[in-house]
């Protein structure tokens, strides 16, 4: 006997007989931010870029890109409709949001980071960069903040 399979399709009754169904595209949320269930890995993190509409889907990519690069061990999940990266045993060091105009990418500890992300929070360790669609980021300088964020104990919901 084999294990079952896990089914990824969702079923429609059609005059009783079962019929596979698409799996519907992710719902958008107010700003354009990606609707995905929560779940540990790099695939759900996959479907949120995938999903992220227009100029922000290549921006989540790179984005994505560089933190593998940055940090190769990284721990991916998506939580509160929003991808996390983190560290094995040491919580989550950042995240990104969709919104209208720009992604919000979130440094948890980015208060300790040199130099600091540039967004302030209510929240005196979390510091933000916005990104919009005309942005060039210096990506040595994201990239060391990621470098620093990586090696912080991270946030812990």
């Amino acid at each position: 006997m084999t294990p079952a399979q896990p089914c990824h399709a969702t079923l429609a009754f059609s005059r009783g007989i079962a019929v596979a169904k698409k799996p519907a595209k992710p719902v958008l949320l107010s700003g354009g931010n990606p609707q995905i269930p929560k779940a540990d890995g790099d695939a759900p993190v996959q479907a949120f870029i995938a999903a992220m509409p227009g100029w922000k889907r290549d921006l989540g990519r790179r984005l994505d890109r560089l933190i593998v690069k940055t940090v190769p061990d990284v721990r991916k999940a998506v939580k509160w409709n929003s991808p996390l990266y983190g560290m094995e045993g040491r919580g989550w060091f950042l995240g990104f949001h969709c919104l209208t105009k720009y992604v919000k990418v979130s440094f948890f500890r980015g208060a300790s980071l040199t130099p600091m992300p540039p967004g302030a929070s209510k929240q005196k360790d979390v510091r933000y960069f916005d990104i919009f669609e005309d942005t060039a980021f210096d990506e040595q300088l994201v990239s060391e903040w990621i470098r620093q964020a990586s090696k912080l104990p991270g946030w812990t919901p």
